[in-house]
This record gives structure tokens, C-alpha cells and sequence, in this order.
């Protein structure tokens, strides 16, 4: 049993061990059995991979969606379908009517206020441990060193199912399970966010922030 203990860190390394070779469906399974309830899965609809894995597995798990206020609708439209087909624990988190956005604080202060803050306020007042992620080392060099079990910046556990999937991987599961995708993602979007900073791109993250050194939102940081 993995413990968030003071010793959180030699707790963390021998878990990432243990599950250095695992597969998703591993993964997930041994999260849910250690977190139970108090794990849920934050997804932003990109596709509905790790969805499918987790609903598979434990059909309640608690979805978390942060809706910025700036999404695409073909990002909204993905997350409607999703909840239709798996009946979702879905839970929808807004940022307040007032906070900061990319036009008149930059995306900094905009992520910041409309992502970081309202999952953390989120995953606090649920009582949420832990989260799963989809984070993959293929998604881009900023990602590169991702383990499947990680600390996040409010000391919960972060863990990574799809860790080790290529591209070729998401694809043949997508296509194996007719999956529900963004439609985004078959018209020159490799990656998507929030409208505002997100532009089409051939591969990986390269069309998120193009015109800043920026590189992750905060939620991973």
C-alpha cells in the first residue's frame, strides 16, 4: 500500500519501481486500489483514451473537467459525447466571472486564474488525493522525463496510465475501441487548449503559446 507520508519521496520511487514496466490497465488498477474514492481523473478532452481506461475498470471514478471559459466547441461537444457514453461522475469546474484572462493579464496570470487556482480549490474541497493524468514523455521534451507516479505542487499524487504510449499506441486504441475524439485533432491540431493560445501544428505541443517560450499551463508544473 503506497502511503503520502513525510517519507512521500522513498514511498514514490519504490511505487515508480514497481510500475516502471506496467501497462495502463496496471496502472490504473493499482491506483484505484489504493486511492479508492479518493482518486479522480482530470482529462480535457483532447480524447477520451484514458476515459475509457478508467471507466472500464471503475465506472464511478470521478471525472474533473476545468471549464476556462475559452474553449473550442469541438472540445465542449467531445466532453458531451463522453458523458453520454460513459454516464461520467462528471464534475465541471469554473474559474470566478472576474478572473484574469490572456488579454488583459497575459497567459501567465489566465492559466493561472482560470486553471491552476480553481483545480486546486477543487481537488481540495473534494477531498481528492490523488489524480489521474494523461500525460505521456512522447507528448514533447518538456515531458520527456515524466514517471508514471509523480507529486504534484499540492503534495497529491499524480499518476500517469498512458506514460510510456506513443502516438501509434493512442491511435490504435482509439481506432480498437472506436473511441470519441476532438474533431481538432483530424483538422491540424496536434495538441489543444484553450482557444485563444492554441494553433495547429504538425506534432506534439508546438501549437500552444507559439509566440512565447512558454511550454505547460502550470497544472503539471
Amino acid at each position: 500500500m503506497f502511503v503520502a507520508t513525510d517519507n512521500k519521496t522513498g514511498a514514490l520511487d519504490k511505487a515508480n519501481r514497481a510500475l516502471a514496466n506496467a501497462g495502463a490497465e496496471e496502472i490504473i488498477a493499482w491506483a484505484l486500489h489504493t486511492f479508492g474514492s479518493k482518486i479522480c481523473l482530470t482529462t480535457s478532452f483532447a480524447d477520451t483514451v484514458l476515459v475509457d481506461l478508467v471507466s472500464t475498470v471503475e465506472p464511478d471514478t470521478a471525472v474533473v473537467f476545468l471549464d476556462t471559459g475559452f474553449h473550442f466547441a469541438e472540445t465542449l461537444a467531445t466532453m458531451r459525447k463522453a458523458h453520454a457514453r460513459y454516464r461520467l461522475n462528471l464534475k465541471v469546474i469554473r474559474p470566478d466571472h472576474n478572473a484574469a484572462d490572456v488579454w488583459t493579464r497575459g497567459s501567465h496570470a489566465c492559466c493561472s486564474a482560470r486553471k491552476v487556482a480553481p483545480l486546486d480549490a477543487a481537488l481540495t474541497h473534494y477531498g481528492f488525493e490523488a489524480l489521474f493524468s494523461g500525460l505521456r514523455r512522447a507528448d514533447g521534451p518538456s515531458r520527456a522525463n515524466t514517471q508514471p507516479l509523480m507529486v504534484d505542487r499540492m503534495g497529491r499524487i499524480k499518476v500517469n496510465p498512458l506514460v510510456g504510449w506513443s502516438d501509434d499506441d493512442v491511435a490504435d486504441y482509439i481506432a480498437s475501441r472506436e473511441l470519441d475524439i476532438n474533431p481538432l485533432l483530424n483538422n491540424g491540431y496536434s495538441s489543444i487548449g484553450c482557444w485563444p493560445c492554441t494553433e495547429p501544428s504538425a506534432s506534439g505541443r508546438n501549437g500552444r503559446w507559439s509566440d512565447e517560450t512558454k511550454t505547460e499551463c502550470g497544472l503539471h508544473q
